[in-house]
């Protein structure tokens, strides 16, 4: 066997075994035997174990041929693996790839059998994506496919919302790569997922596409020809700008149809939002575009309920009373309600009003009988079963209803001005009119070809959807690059889920309390909300004043066939986020010069808001409740926001997953603020749980031991969570076991151990060696190596490509990888142990080649 390395410079490895020069030797094919200098030449053996995370495990069909196969073609072929897992893995398309097993005959296809929890993660990480297109999908008992991640970056990724045996499918849509399967608890940080997932809601047959600047340059007639070569036609648009495009009828069809072929769907509408992705990913694939996306819908998050008059209680509960005492608002402020469009003519709203905008384009969602978009934002109703929403309404009717006429509700500011756009028709709206509502609120360019005389101070979206959208972040970052406010409703999921615009960077997002300042049963939470605000609860009546506890706003009312101007009580994050856009209308009206990133660190400093919850900062009311009285003040002065930093206690992990064979792992508890803090108690919910401190001082930081105990335990998965309650604020964690029959230990696929001459950088031995099943461990003997300092490595090869450690492949070294030890052979020597592991995160190391 011929082994040779490639030359290359890791931070790590470098500063410790400087260049690995290229060097071509000629050793026996197994790494024994001595020889050398006519024999004269002492030569040792080398042995030891290579040990492997419990987690671990290997697609079972990669490229290498010596490698252990089995096939997971499908979903009666899948492949178990553990949960938690890290799977490292090779999947091409036909005749794409190194040479190797699948080289010819493809590998499109790798299926997973895993048993999931609720709120876990499944992340794909893509080795080659400049040159390989690798997919994510999951399917139920039955077969179905139920979600899929189908961009085209590094990484795709699933949310799991129900416990179940599920089965994974990895898929090759071109070329061949390498790639890192991870089962986790918590969202993979720092990684922005593609937005081509099954689960999104969005409109099958459209897209919104942007041409680069180099196609936008040869005119609109080239890209119309271009995009009708692709199968496609434009609705809106132009280039230079975000274009509207449908695919519903096209020559592709009939591709869209092979693609979907011998894949079983749960309905006929996510057989043709499958279809969808395809045909976006076709269009990615061109290189035309600066970005092609789904038309994701937009739909107001409240629920709705009967029309009743009564007592404006949200208002009281933020302190607005005593911030009129200051300041009413001012007509110079204008905030934008980009909504379904306001009731022009409700007498509530009477000379509150700008100008606005419609931009609902859909013919199907415009019900306004004016074709396309126009400059009347009048809401027609969005034919809501039951009754129109008149959304948008209600949210401008808690901004700046009049107020002091004798007549219907007050405003929370009700001298300032709502700015009414329309961009949600019936069934909700789109990102591409959403985005035309926000461009024109900001006073920037958009469809209508106009702006307003005064742009808004404020963006109000009381809507969102759980898809990320690049042309939509784009949208909210121009506006907020051009002075604005935007505030987002955090959503009526109860969940975590990131929900968008109101998780994009720069936008305050709101949560919602009921009339006990106690988080709404609705209200989304997470990292990314901001702070809270009344939404309501229309299943309870706290105060007992015969009303359900919703929040009281102008509406109007369609049931007779004509629309009738009322007042209703709603429930929802879209409730609580006019509470927001109207304070800050009222700070802007004292101090103009009010800036977002003011406004931020004003809230972080706690002067804006009544702390709720955990002192500080927590994932259900981010700061705190919105007070208008504190804010103003605030306005008044804007000095005072430094100081020392708050206690604030941190639990690390953030999760745990004891799998189903781990039965203890440790939790430190600490405090990351200046001030001191002491912890309270620690609790779990888990009769099979059970936790005790190890090394903790007089306040109670330090480390925690978790527990396990399955005896008598079904087979399944279990979840629990612990709660760590301190004098600052309390963090909660979760963790998922598993009970299980299976006994197999981790498995990182057949590797190659190499023996390096640390002064040549030459891979002078090789030897291929496979897991002990039974002990999960690798076992290695190198023979007839001579006197010398050398270092070792081992890693798979799984695209077969003659190189260990190319990226998402297993590698480990001895003593550890970041720090690979020299040592020095003069006699035999044992107990050469490390460990192996696919490291998602490990830094690009140029590989080590292997000439077989």
């Amino acid at each position: 066997m011929t082994i040779q390395t490639k030359r290359f410079f890791p931070t790590a490895l470098f500063l410790i075994l400087g260049v690995f020069l290229p060097v071509v030797l000629s050793c026996s094919g197994g790494g024994g035997g001595g020889g050398g200098d006519n024999g004269a030449v002492n030569t040792y053996s080398l042995s030891g174990v290579i040990q492997v995370p419990g987690n671990t495990a290997v697609d079972s069909d990669v490229n290498d041929p010596k490698a252990p196969y089995a096939a997971n073609d499908s979903i009666e072929m899948a492949q178990n693996i553990p949960n938690p897992a890290t799977l490292g893995g090779f999947a091409n398309v036909k005749d794409a790839g190194p040479a190797g097993r699948s080289r010819q005959s493809g590998d499109p296809s790798d299926f997973f059998k895993v048993t999931l929890a609720e709120g876990q993660h499944v992340t794909l990480y893509i080795a080659d994506s400049d040159a390989a297109d690798l997919d994510l999908a999951l399917y139920n008992t039955a077969g179905a496919m139920v979600k899929g991640s189908f961009g085209t970056s590094k990484t795709e990724s699933i949310d799991i919302d129900v416990v179940g045996d599920y089965c994974l499918e990895v898929s090759a849509y071109a070329g061949a790569s390498n790639y890192i399967l991870v089962i986790g608890q918590v969202a993979s940080p720092g990684l922005a997922s593609d937005n081509l997932r099954l689960q999104g809601d969005f409109i099958p047959g459209q897209a919104i596409i942007r041409f680069h600047d180099r196609k936008v340059s040869e005119g609109d007639a080239k890209s119309d020809r271009d995009l009708g070569a692709a199968g496609c036609r434009v609705i809106s648009g132009r280039a230079g700008g975000d274009m509207l495009i449908t695919f519903d009828e096209n020559p592709q069809a009939d591709g869209l149809k092979a693609a979907a072929k011998g894949r079983h769907f749960a309905s006929t509408l996510m057989e043709a939002k499958y279809r969808t992705l395809m045909m976006i990913k076709k269009l990615r694939h061109r290189g035309e575009f600066l970005y092609a996306e789904p038309n994701f819908r937009r739909r107001a998050v409240f629920t709705p309920n009967d029309p009743l008059y009564g007592l404006q209680w949200h208002y009281s509960l933020i302190n607005l009373p005593r911030a009129w005492d200051v300041t009413s608002g001012s007509g110079n402020v204008i905030v934008a309600v980009v909504d379904t469009g306001v009731l022009l003519n409700h007498p509530d709203l009477y000379g509150q009003l700008t100008a606005g905008y419609d931009f609902v384009s859909d013919a199907d969602m415009e019900v306004d009988n004016e074709p396309g978009i126009d400059d009347n934002p009048d809401d027609p109703g969005d034919q809501d079963p039951g009754g129109s929403s008149f959304h948008g309404t209600h949210v401008a009717g808690t901004i700046a209803a009049l107020t002091n006429n004798r007549s219907g509700v007050a405003g929370a500011a009700w001298s300032a001005r709502v700015m009414p756009v329309r961009s949600l028709g019936k069934g909700g709206g789109t990102i591409y009119d959403l985005v035309q509502g926000i461009r024109f609120a900001a006073g920037l360019s958009n469809d209508s070809g106009t702006t307003p005389e005064r742009k808004a101070d404020v963006v109000n979206l009381s809507l969102g959807g759980e898809d990320y959208s690049q042309a939509e972040f784009n949208a909210v970052q121009a506006a907020r690059n051009a002075g604005l406010f935007i505030v987002a409703a955090a959503g009526n999921e109860s969940s975590s889920v990131p929900f968008y615009p109101a998780s994009y960077a720069g936008v305050l997002s709101v949560s919602a309390v009921d009339m006990n300042k106690e988080l709404a049963p609705y209200s989304n939470y997470g990292t990314a909300v901001d702070v809270a605000a009344p939404g309501g609860d229309t299943f309870r009546d706290v105060n007992g004043d015969g009303y359900t506890d919703g929040v009281l706003s102008t509406c109007g009312n369609d049931a007779s066939g004509r629309i009738a101007y009322v007042y209703r009580f709603y429930e929802g994050t879209s409730m609580a986020t006019p509470h927001v856009s109207a304070v800050i209308s009222l700070m802007k009206a004292i101090y103009a010069d009010l800036t977002p990133g003011q406004f931020e660190s004003l809230l972080a400093a706690g002067q804006l808001t009544q702390d709720l919850g955990s002192p500080g900062r927590d994932n259900n009311y981010g700061y705190g409740l919105i007070d208008a009285f504190m804010a103003v003040r605030a306005a008044q002065d804007l000095a005072g926001t430094g100081g020392q930093a708050l206690a604030y206690l941190t639990v690390s992990p953030a999760a745990l997953n004891f799998g189903g064979a781990v039965t203890s792992l440790d939790i430190m508890v600490e405090n990351s603020g200046d001030d001191a803090l002491d912890v309270q108690e620690i609790t779990d919910d888990a009769p099979w749980l059970t936790i005790e401190s190890m090394s903790v001082d007089d306040r109670g930081l330090g480390t925690y031991r978790l527990t396990v105990d399955r005896t008598g335990l079904p087979v399944g998965i279990y979840t629990a969570a612990v709660t760590v309650v301190s004098s600052a604020n309390t963090v909660t964690l979760s963790v998922i076991m598993q009970v299980t029959t299976s006994t197999a230990m981790g498995n990182a696929g057949r590797h190659y151990v190499l023996l390096i001459d640390s002064s040549t950088g030459a891979a002078v031995k090789t030897l291929g060696v496979n897991i002990n099943g039974a002990a999960g461990t690798y076992t290695y003997t190198i023979t007839g190596v001579r006197e010398g300092a050398y270092r070792i490595f081992a890693g798979t090869d799984s695209n077969n490509d003659g190189f260990i450690n190319d990226a998402c492949e297993a590698l480990g070294a001895y003593l550890i990888l970041d720090q690979p030890s020299v040592f020095t052979v003069e006699s035999d020597m044992s107990d050469l142990n490390f460990s192996t592991e696919f490291r998602v995160n490990i830094q690009d190391l140029a590989p080590l080649s292997l000439s077989r």
